[in-house]
């Protein structure tokens, strides 16, 4: 018996340890095939600016409790406090590690690379795989590039990831040795990943099913006054802590007709709305075939797991009635909750989701359903061998073959000439820009213009380019940030409550800012920033 528990042990930590690397090799390799090493990586040459706003949220909060200006959209903001349109609550794992080892340039990643091998090693400690389900889910890992990619970025998406990955793997454990604990654990996760993002509620199912299975009509009263709980603290999370983005977030259309034009016209508006966007979600699949899109190749992935979920629920219902096991009867439980999520999300993106923006929010869930695939009992099933076969290659074309485009893959490498030149913006800034100890204000806002107007020597006609935003990163911490459109800037360009803005030199708003007097703090051939009182 210790002869046979020794063995096992030594596997156990074997794969633990293989596990643990898997991230840091992935990455290590990628950076490689750059030429590059994994702390070259430099958020300020990324293209995602939403990054911007996390990373300096977080810098705010640990040096300034919060941020002493308001981040928002056209000059809006909270209720409360300072944030931006994204829950606060995404913010909690940089914080932490930022508390720990401090806050930079790089923390990000290596916290996302941290959190990453945390959910695999707990996956490993929880699930025990075997080491085919092992090598199926690492083989999934190294095809999957959004791994990668997120893990090199400050989006929240790999805090995502890790939680989905830990709440599954705790939900097989439970199943396969039930205590309260695990069960609280798992409604606090569920919890935690609807306060980030509130689709996520989807996963809250599992938890509620296990308690209702166990305490009947008392784990009904029990979820129930935790569901409504949960969502109480988001509403008042969404209501007082998050500035209003340009538009709405996600769209109630297809809900609110019913009860304006009545239900004959809200039924044909819904009906309606969900033909519209599903042809518009088959063309973006269509386009990710054969161009990359990279929201048609997301589209292509979710279609294939939720069918390959669906197939595999069915069939473990049918092989469950014939021959009823535990193991059997747990994995159909996790199976067929996956896949009712992933129909619920897919509806949930048709209906209220843009396209474009919405595609990355799937990313989650193909995180959790490579987690489940990989754990299919492949041994003696053709048609389980088939299916995640078919996934695996349905992955390395798209990834491998389709997935070229640098703005969704490239990870963010070093400029050293341009990181040169932000490092004298941020001697300039920290010597013009001042916090103002009024506590949080508007005095501590910079306008960052999403474009300007720019005549080139080529055209009389002027066009739109973007403004140099990720000059920002070196923003003195503190300071808050209004994404601005150039409309909303030149139309309340005497009223504007922030007392600075960044602008494009010789653009339609740089010149009209240049006759009206203000004071210029800096200006290169790429921005300009004023003070505007």
């Amino acid at each position: 018996m210790r002869e046979t528990f020794k063995k096992l042990s030594n596997s156990i930590w074997i794969k633990l340890l293989a596990a643990a690397l898997l991230p840091l090799i992935c990455c290590f390799i990628y950076c490689l095939t750059k030429g590059h090493k994994i702390s070259d990586i430099y958020l300020p040459t990324s293209e995602w600016n939403d990054e911007l706003f996390y990373y300096k949220q977080v810098e705010s909060i640990l040096s300034h409790k919060i941020p002493q200006g308001f981040y928002g959209f056209n000059e809006s903001q909270a209720l409360k406090l300072t944030f931006a349109a994204w829950s606060p609550v995404l913010l909690a794992p940089w914080l932490l590690w930022g508390l720990v080892f401090g806050w930079n340039l790089t923390a990000p990643i290596y916290c996302n690379i941290f959190l990453m091998t945390l959910a695999l090693v707990l996956f490993v400690a929880l699930v025990k795989p075997n080491w085919k389900q092992l090598g199926v889910f690492a083989v999934f890992f190294v095809l999957f590039k959004p791994f990668v990619r997120y893990m090199f970025c400050c989006m929240p998406e790999i805090t995502c990831f890790a939680l989905v990955i830990i709440f599954y793997s705790l939900a097989i454990n439970y199943l396969n040795h039930e205590k309260n604990y695990k069960l609280v654990i798992l409604f606090v996760l569920a919890g935690l990943m609807t306060l980030m993002r509130p689709y996520l509620i989807l996963f809250l199912l599992l938890p509620i099913y296990l308690l209702i299975r166990k305490k009947k009509w008392i784990g009904v009263f029990l979820s129930a006054t935790v569901t409504l709980a949960i969502l109480f603290v988001y509403y008042l999370i969404k209501h007082y802590l998050s500035a209003e983005y340009f538009k709405p977030l996600f769209f109630t259309d297809w809900l609110t007709t019913f009860f304006t034009d009545g239900f004959a016209e809200g039924f044909k508006h819904f009906i309606g709305k969900f033909y519209w966007m599903g042809l518009e979600f088959i063309n973006h699949m269509i386009s990710g075939l054969k161009d990359g899109l990279a929201s048609g190749i997301y589209f292509i992935c979710y279609i294939s797991m939720m069918v390959v979920l669906i197939v595999r629920s069915i069939c473990d219902l049918k092989k469950q009635k014939k021959t009823p096991s535990v193991s059997g009867r747990n994995m159909l439980i996790v199976e067929s909750h996956l896949a009712f999520s992933f129909v619920g999300m897919l509806i949930a993106l048709l209906l209220m989701y843009k396209m474009t923006e919405g595609s990355k929010h799937l990313a989650t869930f193909l995180t959790a359903g490579i987690m489940i695939v990989s754990l299919i009992d492949l041994k003696g099933f053709l048609g389980a061998k088939i299916q995640t076969g078919l996934l695996i290659l349905i992955l390395g074309f798209l990834y491998i073959f389709k997935a070229k485009d640098a703005y969704n893959y490239q990870a963010p490498f070093i400029d050293n000439d341009l990181a040169a030149r932000y490092e004298t913006i941020e001697s300039v800034l920290s010597k013009e820009m001042i916090l103002s100890d009024n506590g949080p204000s508007f005095d501590n806002v910079i306008i960052w213009t999403l474009q300007d107007m720019v005549s080139s020597d080529d055209s009389d006609m002027p066009m739109a380019m973007n403004t140099e935003w990720q000059a920002l990163y070196y923003l003195p911490e503190g300071f808050g940030i209004s994404c601005c459109e150039y409309e909303y800037v030149k139309e309340n360009l005497d009223s504007l409550k922030s007392k600075y803005v960044m602008t494009i030199p010789l653009g339609d708003l740089d010149k009209t800012i240049k006759e009206r007097g203000y004071s210029s703090i800096y200006e290169d051939g790429s921005i300009s920033i004023y003070k505007l009182r």
